[in-house]
């Protein structure tokens, strides 16, 4: 039996987005200070750009400043920021109010993709946790790239599961290759953007999709890979912190997490940021190579960093106003995202098996649950794990389990995406911040929890 695909309400978008929008501008004004760590580099890329300077920064060369092309991180997220800037100032104020903007634009696009995975009433319900996530709503404040990352990933979804025409294929693509020079790994979602109701996941349609996907991804790259091939030491694809990166995962004092490396670690002569990053990099390689258990050891350890706890944005907001956060203030802080974000992983997981209508629960999915049930009772252990909640995450929604219907393109694409994510930083390392990427497919999981979402039918009913 089927109904009418119930219509996407002006009045609901209007309350969610805007009830987004209110906590994030009081946060992002109230608590902004000072951009630090990452978020120094991107708010001085930001102003370079705005000033028509490019994405530089200037050296001193016979006692005279020169110009110097600057590469280190994706310049994606400077260069939003700019555009604020270059209209309203570069004042505190303004980068606050971007990410108020980009954290309520993300409550309403988790809302409009979750509509294509669920019925409306659990869409409203991921919107709203979007909006209202503690951590999502602090990271305002920050001037950090993870929410604008997210943002241009399901817009892409969206466009890919709004229109599974070739026409949305081309569109979906072009904004993730646009997202991927925000953040470059969101390359690796490509291939999900051919999934579609309309052909199985292993077909030559499906198949042609996904490479035509990755192709076309790559188009707004472009660009900026000739700009860094032209006026760099060597061509970079977006950014030189890849080969830094894996570095700091593989290299004899790793320890799952960021560490700072030093020319005497392995790269003591370098001439250019490109050549620095390709030395890093082979030096990471012969690392792997060498010490291959030793780097398989840390994955757990990354995963940790990465998914057990969320104390990010109390940090940053301490280094960026230590007389605002003294250590008894960061900890209850600390301790409630943290809750916030465990217990949304693990209702997530729910999510994930997704029992059938009625509450009919396959066999499969009595194994799963009890799988899940035992990866919750561990992690909540001294010390907790919940990393292998997100890997289970990763893997359940792909699984051909009899008795459960198959799973709406809408949700394998999101889980498509926590799963690269997982598998990136346990090649890498870990830190908590960069699960906020994921934060909105964990919304939109846990609003499914227990019940499996119903695909939308190509006639636009829904059963």
């Amino acid at each position: 039996m089927t109904a009418p695909r119930e219509k996407a309400s002006p009045l609901f978008a209007a309350l969610l987005f805007f009830g987004a929008l209110v906590p994030r501008l009081y946060i992002a004004i109230a608590w902004a200070g000072e951009p630090v760590w990452d978020g120094h580099y991107y708010d001085f890329g930001a102003r370079r750009i705005a000033g028509g300077f490019g994405y530089s920064d200037d050296i001193v060369v016979s006692g005279a400043l020169q110009w110097h092309p600057w590469c280190h991180y994706p310049v994606g997220y400077s260069a939003f920021l700019s555009l604020f800037y270059r209209v309203f100032g570069e004042g505190r104020a303004v980068g606050a109010f971007a990410n108020a903007l980009v954290g309520a634009g993300l409550a309403f696009v988790t809302w409009l993709l979750a509509r294509h995975a669920m019925g409306e009433r659990r869409a409203r319900i991921a919107g709203i946790l979007v909006a209202c996530d503690p951590e999502l709503v602090v990271y305002a404040a920050l001037l950090m790239t993870e929410p604008l990352a997210a943002l241009f990933t399901l817009v892409a979804f969206w466009l890919a599961v709004r229109n599974s025409s070739w026409r949305g294929l081309v569109f979906a693509a072009i904004v993730l290759g646009v997202g991927a020079l925000v953040r470059p790994q969101a390359l690796l979602c490509a291939p999900f953007l051919a999934l579609s109701d309309r052909d199985p996941i292993f077909s030559k349609a499906t198949l042609s999709r996904a490479v035509t996907a990755c192709l076309l991804a790559l188009l707004p790259v472009l660009p900026w890979t000739a700009r860094n091939c032209r006026v760099m030491d060597g061509c970079a694809l977006v950014s030189t912190n890849a080969g830094w990166n894996l570095a700091i995962g593989a290299f004899p004092r790793a320890t799952g997490r960021f560490e700072t490396l030093h020319a005497s670690d392995g790269c003591r002569i370098v001439t250019g940021q490109v050549q620095q990053d390709r030395c890093w990099l082979a030096y990471g390689i012969d690392q792997i190579e060498e010490h291959p258990w030793h780097w398989l050891s840390l994955v757990p350890a990354k995963l940790g960093y990465t998914f057990d706890h969320a104390s990010f944005p109390i940090g940053y907001l301490h280094e960026a106003r230590p007389q605002d956060w003294p250590e008894a203030k960061q900890e209850v802080a600390r301790g409630f995202l943290t809750a916030i974000h465990r217990l949304l992983l693990v209702v997530a997981a729910l999510g994930a098996i997704g029992l059938g209508k009625r509450g009919r629960m396959p066999r499969a999915q009595v194994a799963l649950f009890s799988a899940l049930a035992v990866l919750a009772f561990l992690a909540v252990q001294e010390p907790p794990r919940f990393w292998p909640i997100a890997i289970f995450l990763s893997i359940v929604p792909w699984l051909p389990l009899r008795g459960r219907p198959p799973w709406p393109p809408a949700l394998l694409m999101s889980t498509a995406l926590l799963a690269t994510t997982v598998l990136t930083h346990a090649i890498f390392f870990g830190e908590d911040r960069y699960h906020v990427v994921v934060t909105p497919v964990l919304c939109m999981l846990a609003a499914a929890a227990l019940r499996h979402p119903a695909a939308p039918r190509h006639d636009g009913a829904q059963t």
